[in-house]
């Protein structure tokens, strides 16, 4: 069976997205779980689970847009002949990020999208409109422009404010509740103070279904919270779908170690979409 696919701009996507944090080791559950990562995903190993989720039907990556790992993947795979679409990260540990988004819209990203996680910060520090001179950038390069947060009311900002903004990457939690740093960009994972409460995934999903733009839904699995057993996975990715608007997709990482997730998750997409 083929997965649904929705437009992207003049792009199209299917609804099912693989997720980069696992390639990177970012696990926001344990640092047992960010090491097994590291060490499983070498660099032939993650340019496998390319060629493998191209080769299912996915067509499309999300990852962050640092130049020593996704970048670096993203040309060998390439060279190779692989032809997954990027939708980058901003990679808000650069010394310059209008040079980062220049960068990666240069290499072939097909979509850019502010740095949730920076995003938030800046609500907090009450400099939020300082992003649209980063949506700019991206507006500028040509690229589909995005935002990324795991704050509902940002994205009500934006609407109310009529950001340029063609699509949100949006999380089901708020892990945006106080500020704090990505673990990719500080090298220190302390995931103490990220709560997954369940009550947040109704109120983004109301706010996704409020705006009439796409959006990229993630950590629909609460970090692998939602994964105890095959039913728990099942219904994650089926309320997913349920709450979100056709027009949007699901970002999901996948961790391939221990189980052919790539598979399970395709065959969950196709369940929750009705094509099963």
């Amino acid at each position: 069976m083929t997965l649904p696919a929705v437009p992207f701009g003049k792009h199209e996507i299917k609804r099912l997205i693989l997720g980069g944090n696992p390639l990177c080791g970012n696990s926001h559950c344990t640092n047992e779980m960010n090491e097994d990562m590291r060490e499983y995903y070498t660099q032939q190993q993650v340019l496998e689970v390319l060629r493998r989720c191209e080769e299912a039907g996915i067509n499309t990556i999300q990852a962050r847009g640092d130049y020593h790992r996704v970048l670096h993947w993203m040309e060998l795979f390439r060279r190779e002949g692989g032809n997954l679409q990027w939708i980058a990260q901003t990679a808000s540990e650069m010394h310059d990020v209008f040079q980062n988004i220049r960068i990666l819209a240069a290499a072939g990203a097909i979509g850019i999208y502010h740095h949730g996680t920076q995003t938030d910060r800046f609500w907090h520090e009450g400099r939020i409109d300082e992003v649209g001179d980063y949506l700019k950038c991206m507006r500028d390069c040509g690229v589909m422009v995005g935002l990324g947060t795991h704050r509902p009311d940002v994205i009500r900002y934006a609407e109310e404010h009529d950001w340029d903004v063609d699509f949100y990457m949006a999380c089901f939690y708020n892990l945006g509740r106080s500020p704090r740093e990505s673990a990719l960009v500080s090298d220190k994972a302390d995931y103490s103070g990220e709560a997954f409460l369940e009550s947040d995934r109704e109120e983004m999903c109301q706010v996704i279904r409020q705006t009439s733009k796409t959006c990229l839904a993630f950590k629909i699995l609460a970090a692998s919270r939602n994964c105890a057993t095959p039913k728990d996975v099942r219904e994650a990715f089926q309320y997913a779908f349920d709450n979100i608007k056709p027009q949007d997709a699901v970002v999901v990482g996948m961790f391939t170690k221990y189980e052919n997730q790539i598979a399970l998750n395709i065959e969950h997409t196709l369940a929750a979409c009705g094509s099963l």
